[in-house]
């Protein structure tokens, strides 16, 4: 065991574990966990604030556990250990016909951590989450028990797992069912909107015939153009519309140390989502494009997040409900651009109504919004507290994965039935975040 620094994805807070236990296979036990100590499984690190973190207690480094163990390629499922990561499924799976049937905007988060926080992607308007395809798992309590996990088998426990954010024990191996693809190319077309609201009906007018949706938002731009943005819808190209060859492994740029605390600003920021809707407005129109540049093109740049510097930075993302979300996704933008706070990458997408199996999944049906927001101190978190009463009125909810700060209050409206989820957490597992969000209600 070593002790050191871990970081989530924005590198706050800054915590250090007691210990780091690596395991290498499925077949060991956990460590014994002293007297006041606790347990927490982690994969590639790439929640956003502390559900990754586990402060004074043992981090179980789940990523050795990164082994093929069956692939029915004629069905398309297949059974791996949980510390793989999506990367290298895809590296097996797409010139076989085949591709994840949900994804994140990362390929480099682990089998187990997609489970855990049961992840969402750009189709949840047409099949709903990445635990609507799980097909079963194995569970390692601390206490040594095994369970295999289905819908029907250890039900509950199956439940309580998708969407628990590690804390019902280990994950060692996942069953995921595949969707098939005729090749590795997507047919996309960027629509550039002038306002927040025009969001709306092109995700209406769009959700039918593309299977992919997602829309970048200029979360500065105030006035008439307030939240402008740039809208994608992409389907898998078909083999008479995609070039005859596979596309190229793309190139990785490399941020090799933290930026200088100066370089991201308010007025770097404008200028920043100006230039990137100019850019985009160029290449608005139907084009077919390598899975790598519609899916994940932040991680064509390397530890991106270090441009935020050492201080980091936390993403702020919500669910708002249909019935609310026009009015409250425009007031939150509002408040946002009138601000002096740092603010980047704003992201609008759609959820669909297909029900998402976990007790404590944060996808359900209404418009989610991220954005990247840099820690300056004092300002930054008075804005979120201003965005936390504009979801709370507008009845909506915060992801847990990207969550650095919500209040104890803020999460039991965000998720009513979190007390039947503890019915179900190993008592010897928790987390930096759970404690926070828990504090002072159990």
């Amino acid at each position: 065991m070593r002790r050191h620094e871990y970081l989530s994805w924005g590198r706050y807070p800054r915590q250090r574990p007691s210990a780091v236990w690596y395991l290498w296979w499925r077949s060991e036990r956990l460590p014994p966990t002293p007297p006041g100590m606790t347990l927490l499984p982690r994969g590639y690190g790439r929640s956003y604030g502390d559900c990754c973190l586990n402060e004074g207690g043992i981090l179980v480094d789940a990523t050795g556990l990164n082994r093929w163990i069956e692939f029915n390629a004629e069905e398309g499922v297949l059974r791996c250990e949980a510390g793989i990561s999506l990367a290298d499924i895809l590296t097996v799976i797409l010139p076989r016909g085949y591709f994840l049937p949900v994804t994140p905007g990362t390929k480099w988060v682990s089998l187990g951590g997609a489970l855990a926080n049961d992840v969402h992607g750009k189709n949840h308007h047409r099949v709903g989450s990445f635990g609507c395809f799980v097909r079963a798992f194995e569970l390692l309590r601390s206490t040594g028990e095994r369970y295999v996990c289905t819908p029907t088998q250890h039900g509950e426990l199956f439940r309580a797992t998708i969407g628990g954010l590690g804390l019902t024990g280990l994950i060692t191996w996942v069953e995921l069912q595949l969707r098939s693809v005729e090749t590795a190319w997507m047919r996309v077309e960027v629509v550039p909107f002038g306002h927040v609201r025009d969001f709306f009906r092109l995700s209406q007018e769009s959700d039918r015939e593309w299977e992919y949706t997602v829309a970048w938002i200029d979360v500065t731009a105030g006035g008439r153009q307030l939240g402008r943005g740039v809208f994608w819808r992409g389907n898998h190209a078909r083999c008479e519309e995609a070039p005859p060859y596979p596309p190229r492994e793309p190139r990785r740029m490399n941020v090799p140390c933290d930026a200088p605390s100066w370089l991201l600003n308010p007025w770097s920021a404008r200028w920043l989502n100006r230039f990137y809707y100019w850019l985009q407005k160029r290449r608005s129109g139907v084009a077919v494009v390598p899975y790598d540049r519609f899916f994940y093109p932040l991680d064509a740049v390397s530890r991106w997040n270090r441009l935020y510097g050492r201080r980091g930075f936390v993403q702020y993302q919500c669910v708002l409900p249909p019935t609310t979300a026009e009015d409250a996704l425009e007031e939150m933008v509002e408040r946002i651009a009138r601000t002096s706070v740092t603010a980047l990458l704003g992201v609008v997408k759609r959820f669909g109504e297909v029900p998402s199996p976990g007790i404590l999944s944060f996808p359900r049906p209404g418009t989610t919004l991220a954005v990247d927001f840099a820690i300056e101190g004092e300002r930054t978190w008075r804005l979120l507290d201003e965005l936390d009463g504009v979801v709370r009125r507008a009845g909506g909810a915060l992801y847990p994965a990207k969550d650095a700060r919500m209040s104890p209050e803020m999460f039991a409206i965000s998720f009513p039935r979190w007390r039947t989820f503890c019915a179900y957490c190993d008592p010897n597992f928790s987390s930096s975040f759970w404690r926070r969000v828990t504090a002072g209600l159990l």
